[in-house]
């Protein structure tokens, strides 16, 4: 897309990235609730990317993750209408640039073993699966 823009996220956007995910994105995160993308945002306010076109519409988000150690990608997710023009692209490329100004080595990403459109976009971008690892997961309750 020629007229993408890659910006960050900020609390006024929080309603329109729940309604994106809603939408756009493969399956419901724990996360996913006005408190939570408050939280990810007041805590790293350069972490949540959004691609937008040239109409102000969102069509692209990625969290770009960064604990001081690794670099985590999650929530990775392009509009149906704007997938296969370069927006999960575009949105790698700024999340890896964000990674090595900020000196991160590696970025791992969390995909969704079903999600077989996604594994293409990540090969495609030079991600692969690693099999010796497995995800191990607990909800954390407050």
């Amino acid at each position: 897309m020629d007229d993408l823009r890659i910006r960050t996220a900020g609390p006024g956007d929080v309603e329109a990235v729940l309604a994106f995910w809603a939408e756009a994105a493969e399956g419901r995160s724990i996360s996913d609730d006005p408190e939570g993308v408050r939280r990810l945002v007041a805590r790293d306010p350069e972490a949540l990317l959004l691609a937008v076109d040239g109409r102000g519409e969102l069509v692209g988000s990625v969290v770009a993750g960064w604990d001081g150690w690794r670099c985590h990608l999650y929530r990775l997710a392009v509009h149906p209408r704007a997938r296969r023009r370069g927006v999960a692209s575009a949105l790698l490329a700024a999340a890896e640039r964000r990674f090595a100004g900020l000196g991160g080595r590696r970025g791992d990403a969390m995909v969704l073993d079903s999600n077989e459109p996604a594994h293409h976009a990540w090969r495609a971008a030079g991600y692969a699966p690693e099999p010796q690892w497995s995800r191990w997961t607990k909800p954390l309750t407050g």
